[in-house]
């Protein structure tokens, strides 16, 4: 696709403005290394073009210090691109004010009702829904409803969902998916994570 021309042009009876400016649904799955990072990226560009930006992280502990978040949050409070709120289920969420002991389960499910708050008043206009394939996955938050849910949003707000098995009606619905495959990664050979890699 030279210049991000299309191969085809839909009989969709939308102008080539309208289709341009048509949000998405992206999903990053695979058993690969780089869904997240791939996600933070797109939220780099999404920065750069003054757009707020909301990181919602589904699996990952509170206690894991990823360093997208720590750049993100540094531009996002620069004053200079959008802006960005990182919320962590690891930590309860920010706006729950319940009992601290809430299982996965039920933190998964109060984040996706934020999500659709946030999407109903058109808070952002990129969501990371970070390792939301999980609690789909698992059967904590059902897919029939985010399908509908990122069906009916109004606005012009773009949703990354990333993780492993993402569902197959998701990956049916979303506008772009990537399935990152593993050719080689350094854990295979017994070597751990490392700083500036993994983290």
């Amino acid at each position: 696709m030279p210049q991000g021309q299309p191969s085809v042009v839909p009989d969709d009876g939308l102008t080539t403005r309208q289709r341009r400016n048509r949000p998405l649904v992206v999903v990053h799955t695979g058993v690969g290394k780089g869904k997240s990072t791939a996600a933070f990226g797109l939220a780099l560009r999404a920065w750069n073009q003054g757009w707020p930006i909301g990181v919602f992280q589904f699996v990952k502990s509170a206690k894991w210090k990823v360093g997208e978040e720590n750049a993100l949050r540094v531009l996002g409070a620069s004053g200079e691109g959008g802006s960005v709120d990182w919320h962590k289920m690891g930590e309860g969420w920010s706006w729950v004010q319940r009992d601290a002991q809430m299982d996965n389960e039920e933190k998964a499910r109060e984040g996706w009702e934020q999500v659709k708050r946030d999407l109903a008043a058109e808070t952002y206009r990129l969501y990371v829904l970070d390792e939301f394939a999980y609690p789909m996955h698992w059967g904590w938050v059902d897919t029939d409803e985010v399908i509908s849910v990122l069906r009916d949003r109004p606005g012009t707000q773009h949703v990354v969902i990333t993780g492993r098995n993402a569902p197959g009606k998701l990956v049916d619905f979303a506008d772009l998916v990537t399935d990152m495959s593993k050719v080689k990664h350094p854990m295979d050979a017994g070597q751990k994570g490392q700083r500036g890699i993994e983290w």
